[in-house]
Formats: structure tokens, sequence, C-alpha cells
């Protein structure tokens, strides 16, 4: 038990070479350091993210970054997330929850010159009467611009590194997604859109990022990579739909799709052949190469709302951004 407290705490440098902080313009904020068991973990490389046991303790390192062309305060503070609806939410202001109480920083403010940064080391002590679960909060780095004499307002802008902290004993929960079936449509613009649902079917929350191409379509064309460009996250037994809006000058035709999804280190391929319909259209394929089943444009009408080019996870309701939670820190 002594000696697997000791490795959950035991946490590897990050390389210069891999990093860009995180940053809304005026503040960055970057991971220092991951634990050497998510060494090849891409989202330990952009968030906290631990399993630990009840009554233990770890350090992670972050640094914050002054980017204005003034000197600035800094304060920094742990504050609360949920899960909602697919979307990490953090909580309003300085809300704290269960977990932020279990964090303590080095130091709460301070004072950079442009250019500057600062190391702060945060603390996360697990009670040794913890429930077993996943726990959600952020890092923030906030500063905040007084009101001047020529009618520029106030602003508080702020930029924070996601925590994710599972609590439990024994090991990692398993982390695991399903790629549903495959559906294609093109609306009445034109825009050619497929789309999968994709299921948390581990104990774990998820980030998925990933990439859609195709090829061997009409004429041997080929068209992407697009790549999944969002924010959502799927907590356990949760259901998303991916989905890419691509270029409205591809033909109706068969394409050869190859579609690959990831959550750190968990990864799904899958390849098939779909067939672009033309406007007003919607395919669902039932799971093999062949065949497809055909579908009115009210079945599939929902898919029209994306952007062309783009590609993203369908929500149930707009985005609250997180500013400046997507970075990738440095590793030795």
């Amino acid at each position: 038990m002594a000696i697997a407290a000791i490795l959950a705490a035991v946490a590897v440098p990050s390389s210069p070479g891999a990093a860009a902080p995180a940053e809304d313009g005026q503040i960055g904020i970057r991971l220092l350091e991951a634990p050497v068991s998510r060494r090849d973990d891409p989202r330990a490389h952009m968030y906290i993210v631990d399993h630990l046991k009840p009554g233990s303790t770890i350090t992670r390192r972050f640094e914050v970054l002054n980017q204005t062309d003034q000197a600035r305060e800094f304060e920094v503070y742990p504050g609360a997330a949920s899960l909602n609806n697919d979307e990490f939410l953090p909580g309003a202001d300085r809300e704290g929850n269960e977990l932020t109480s279990w964090i303590k920083l080095s130091v709460d403010k301070v004072v950079l010159q442009p250019g500057d940064t600062a190391e702060v080391e945060a603390t996360i002590a697990v009670p040794d009467k913890a429930s077993k679960g996943e726990r959600y909060g952020v890092l923030w780095s906030e500063t905040r611009i007084a009101p001047d004499k020529h009618g520029n307002i106030g602003a508080i802008r702020r930029a924070g590194i996601r925590v994710y902290l599972n609590v439990g004993p024994g090991g990692e929960p398993v982390s695991n997604f399903d790629i549903g079936e495959i559906k294609t449509t093109r609306g009445a613009d034109g825009v050619p859109v497929i789309s999968t649902a994709v299921t948390n079917t581990g104990e774990r929350a998820l980030d998925l990022t990933g990439t859609l191409s195709l090829s061997d379509g009409p004429g041997s064309m080929r068209a992407g990579p697009y790549h999944l460009n969002t924010a959502t996250t799927l907590a356990p037994g949760a259901t998303g739909i991916v989905m890419a809006a691509l270029d409205a000058k591809l033909p109706d035709g068969d394409w050869k799709l190859d579609l690959e999804l990831a959550s750190g280190i968990v990864k799904h391929k899958l390849n098939r052949v779909v067939t672009l319909p033309p406007p007003g259209v919607s395919l669902v394929a039932d799971g093999g190469t062949w065949p497809w089943s055909w579908i009115g444009l009210a079945g599939g009408g929902a898919l029209l709302a994306v952007f062309t080019g783009a590609v993203a996870l369908r929500r149930r309701r707009p985005v609250t951004p997180v500013v400046g939670l997507h970075y990738r820190p440095r590793h030795h």
C-alpha cells in the first residue's frame, strides 16, 4: 500500500518542444509535469488526469505567463467543474466543490512583468474516507483589468488547466468507447455530412479527438483529413454524435471512409465504404460495407446544423467555452 502511494506521486518533467501554453491573448498557463504512468497519454499532456486511492497525495507544477505589455497581478486558484450534457462546464466565478477542497496551491497570486512566467505547485490530498468516483475541476490563472479614464470598461480574463481526478481502490478504471452506425446526408445547400454515434463504455470521462478522411471516390477523388475540433467531454455511459461537414463540391457516390477517434491512449479506427447521397437524402449503414438503407430528410435534418469543413460533436445545447484549456505540456 505504501509503495503504491509513492508511485502515484511520481511525475516526469515536460519537454520544451511539446508544449505551447494555453492562452487567451493575455494569459498563458501550462502544465510542467505529468505522471510517469501516463507518459504516452495525450490527455495527460493537456490536463491533470489521475487515479488515486483514498489517503493519497500528489503534486503537479504548472506555469503562468504574462502575455500583455504591462506588469500584471495574476491570481491562481482551484475552481469547480462538472460534466453536463456532454460538456465540461467550469463553475461560475470561484465556485468550489469537493475536489477544490482537496487542492492547495503554493501561492495564490503573483505579479509578473511582460513576458515573465511564474511556477506554481498544486498539491492534491485525497482524504482517507473519500468515496469512489471521478471529480472535476480547473486550476485557474486570472487577471483583472480596471476601467480607465478613457471610458474603457474593466474585464476579468482567465485561463485554466482541467483536472480529472478519479478516486477509488485498486488500479485505474477502464476507459473505452464504441463507434456506432454511420450516417450520411446532404442538405439543400449541397453540403454532405457524415456522422456516427460514440458511446463512452468505460468508467472515466472521455475527450474525443480524431480525423475523418475519404478516398477512392468518383474519379479516384480524395478528401480530408477533417480534424475533430471539439472540447466536448463524454461522461461514462453518455453518447454523442461525431459529425463532419464536408465540401459541397464533393460528388455523390461511393467513397472509402477512414475514421480515427481517440481519447488519450484509447484509440479506435473504422474503415467503411460510404455513399454520399444527393441533396435531401440521408443514408444509414447497418454495420457492414453494404447495404445502406434510405431514410427521409426529416430523419437526418438535425445533422445539417454544422459548419462546412469542420468536425464537431453535436450537443444538446451551446457550449460554454473554457478559455485556454487546450495545450500540450513539455515532456522528457
